[in-house]
């Protein structure tokens, strides 16, 4: 199955090199480009892409905006956005986390980075779980707000999930994968996947990348300040 991919940012020459090593990828292709959030969102409901290449800064309606249209469109339950980045702007992470990005991504990233992420997030996981950003996502988080007073209606929602879904939402906001999960808890892989998809249903996430943000916002994993 070809993985179908929207490009968006301000930057014709940026949008132009994606498309190349996009397009010349096998079982990947561009739908589209858009210069700015608007027209982001409106070729994503256009296309529905698998996945949306999308630069926080744009003119006009930017990417942070345009990320939260689309997570909020029920039409576009399957679109994962990934956001590029210069890591410069920590809360940037944080609010794009927050209104539904499946994940971020260095625009100094090599290439062969670049198209494991668009696998990656067409796969249906977050750009947090590889050990390598292990750390990552708890620094931006401790940058933001998150952890300094825990959401109410978050923690709430925590009460309907069982002992070992908590067990497993704590590994997941750590950055392990499946598979470390399951080593860690010694259960089976399918068994730790079975349990983070009955919480993403009970906590009303998308994906992993938020139950990673709700994890902090609701209190039960606190931000590491180191």
């Amino acid at each position: 199955m070809t993985i179908r991919v929207l490009l968006a940012d301000d930057q014709a020459l940026l949008r132009s090199a994606f498309r190349v090593l996009v397009d010349s990828e096998p079982g990947m292709e561009v739908v589209g480009e858009a210069s700015d959030g608007a027209e982001a969102v409106r070729l994503a409901r256009e296309h529905a892409p698998d996945v949306v290449l999308m630069d926080i800064r744009m003119p006009g309606t930017d990417g942070l905006a345009a990320t939260r249209e689309i997570g909020a469109d029920p039409a576009l339950a399957q679109v994962r956005v990934v956001i590029l980045t210069t890591f410069e702007v920590d809360d940037y992470v944080v609010q794009a986390l927050r209104a539904g990005a499946s994940g971020f991504l260095g625009k100094g990233s090599e290439p062969e980075e670049l198209l494991t992420a668009i696998r990656v997030a067409a796969g249906g996981e977050a750009l947090l779980s590889p050990a390598a950003t292990k750390g990552l996502i708890a620094r931006f988080l401790a940058q933001g707000d998150i952890g300094a007073a825990p959401d109410p209606a978050r923690a709430e929602r925590l009460a309907a999930l069982t002992g070992r879904e908590r067990e497993v939402l704590v590994q997941v906001a750590g950055g392990h994968s499946n598979d470390e999960i399951a080593e860690r808890l010694a259960v089976s892989p399918l068994t730790v996947k079975t349990h983070v998809n009955r919480a993403m249903a009970k906590l009303g996430a998308r994906d992993r990348a938020q139950l990673v943000v709700i994890a902090y916002e609701s209190g039960l994993v606190r931000p590491r300040r180191d």
